[in-house]
């Protein structure tokens, strides 16, 4: 048996190993029936983990090539399918659909934890330490008390009637949301809602009109759909709604706290979108992603508590008031457009999972979620005022904040050409997340800037992070 191992570095060593046994089975090398080193010898001699060893062992047994034989030893399966040459993607007859895809941005994908710097203005996050783990663990516990008494089949695809009339009665009274428990469907978050929503409404070719700058995401799915985006640009009232083109099916807002620059949409332009949309016969999504968390004047309600010819889908999440991991967040649908969403959510996923429904449900109807937007809303308001006494203050040369008075990000201006690619660099190196504003612009003129998340960054964080980009940007002038 001729078994020539070689591996380089200290990355990804049960891959290289992987790939090594498997090319001497293919060629060869290692004939059917020869058998292997025992993982322990072999870990010694490559100078690897026998943890290392026995996974790839235990993967290759699972493709077939190998076989275990108790109290003998592996070996080369005497059966073994032949091990050819696998498909790349130009070999694919689906190669330029699969180069469309992969050619996709991520402007808002999170660090993994290994990538995570010290500091972070990452948007959309939150923090762990606020999360309410005792609360959690009690309702989770209920729900698995649930679970083990239920039938066995699958769910509903709207979701646990329990968790819709908790989101019902929550939403009501805290956005102003008039709906019943059967106008909602729960989704996996609202990057779901937003798929189910475009797989009904669009056709390869139909226009979906969205604010410039805009939630990128959203606007990547809707293309991704086969339609096309028309941008439509904001001001300080929100979208400018005699911009929105004839034969509009669609039209994506964030009313509330605009995404990314964050003022609210005034009541005249909510109105006058409720009437362009009524008479193009389009559906507006409103995405509620963060409206919750509000600091300065009185609190506004949803577009759709305004609208009374059924054109607005509300969209909510409970990613930010809780925690993104959760996967959860909900639909308040038109009639219009009820039974053609449900279906496609059930040929979708069937249903989102049940054990966070029933938690949610118990969290909710507890009170805990309120008490602990309560609490959060203490902590972000003291974050957020920090920043913008800093922008206001030393960073003032150099930034504007955008005025905003809900959520828990920002958006600050440059006043000078600031290098932001550069600034980014040099604040990476010193620990500090800093995240471009130009990513979300597309055919307006790009106001370049920062975009500034106080969800995930610790409150006491916040100045020695700050020093530091001030520094950063005294040293690049």
């Amino acid at each position: 048996m001729e078994l020539h191992i070689v591996i380089k570095g200290r990355k990804d060593l049960a891959a290289q190993l992987y790939q090594q046994l498997r090319e001497a089975i293919a060629a060869g090398r290692l004939a059917a029936g020869a058998q292997l080193p025992p993982s322990r010898l072999l870990a010694e001699q490559l100078g690897v983990s026998r943890k290392t060893v026995s996974d790839t062992y235990a993967t290759l047994t699972y493709e077939g090539l190998l076989v275990g034989k108790i109290g003998r030893g592996t070996f080369v399966n005497a059966w073994a399918p032949p091990a050819d040459r696998l498909q790349t993607a130009t070999d694919l007859a689906c190669a330029s659909n699969l180069v469309k895809w992969q050619a996709l941005p991520s402007p808002m994908r999170h660090p993994t934890r290994d990538n995570l710097l010290r500091y972070e203005f990452l948007g959309g996050a939150t923090s762990r330490n606020q999360f309410p783990q005792d609360e959690w663990r009690r309702c989770t516990q209920d729900a698995l008390r649930r679970i083990a008494q239920n039938s066995g089949f699958y769910s509903q695809p709207e979701g646990l009637p329990a968790l819709r009339s908790a989101i019902a009665g929550h939403i009501a009274f805290s956005r102003g949301v008039k709906c019943c428990d059967d106008d909602i469907v729960v989704t996996n978050g609202a990057q779901q809602g937003l798929d189910l929503l475009a797989r009904v409404v669009l056709e390869p070719g139909s226009i979906v009109a969205m604010e410039d700058p805009g939630y990128s995401p959203a606007r990547q799915l809707f293309q991704a759909m086969g339609a096309r985006v028309a941008s439509v640009p904001v001001d300080d009232q929100g979208i400018q709604v005699d911009q929105i083109p004839d034969g509009t099916r669609l039209i994506y807002v964030t009313p509330s706290h605009q995404f990314p620059l964050g003022m609210p949409m005034s009541l005249a332009r909510r109105e006058a979108l409720l009437v362009r949309a009524f008479d193009l016969g389009a559906i507006i999504i409103e995405d509620d992603y963060d409206s919750e968390f509000r600091y300065e004047g009185r609190p506004t309600d949803s577009l759709q508590s305004m609208d009374t010819r059924g054109v607005v889908t509300y969209v909510g999440t409970f990613s930010k008031t809780l925690l993104p991991e959760l996967r959860l967040g909900y639909l308040v649908l038109p009639p219009a457009i009820h039974g053609a969403v449900l279906k496609a959510k059930q040929l979708t996923d069937q249903h989102s999972s049940t054990l966070p429904q029933w938690a949610l449900a118990k969290f909710i109807s507890e009170g805990y979620l309120l008490k602990h937007i309560r609490r959060c809303h203490s902590v972000y308001a003291g974050r957020r005022e920090r920043i913008l006494q800093r922008l206001a203050g030393d960073l003032s040369p150099w930034f504007e904040a955008v005025p905003t008075v809900a959520g828990f990000h920002m958006a600050a201006l440059c006043k000078v050409p600031v290098s932001i690619p550069l600034l980014m660099t040099l604040a990476r190196e010193a620990d500090v997340g800093l995240y471009p504003l130009d990513v979300f612009f597309h055919d307006a003129p790009v106001r370049p800037g920062l975009i500034i998340g106080f969800g995930a960054i610790e409150t006491l964080d916040i100045d020695p992070a700050l020093d530091k980009v001030r520094d950063i940007l005294k040293q690049i002038g």
